[in-house]
């Protein structure tokens, strides 16, 4: 199954809760929190990975 990256945005102006990214198989390991920004508020630095 390929992996899932479910993330949240921690700033205080974002409406955002929480979104998930469902990769493909072709995605590389070393892909994480940092290469992606908020589909809400545009935002870099304000994701962090939800720890289940």
């Amino acid at each position: 199954m390929p992996a899932t990256l479910e993330l949240v945005c921690t700033d205080d102006g974002c409406e955002l809760d929480m979104f998930e990214l469902h990769y493909t198989y072709d995605m590389p390991d070393s892909v994480g929190v940092t290469d992606f920004q908020c589909p809400y508020c545009g935002g870099v630095d304000c994701l962090s990975e939800v720890e289940l």
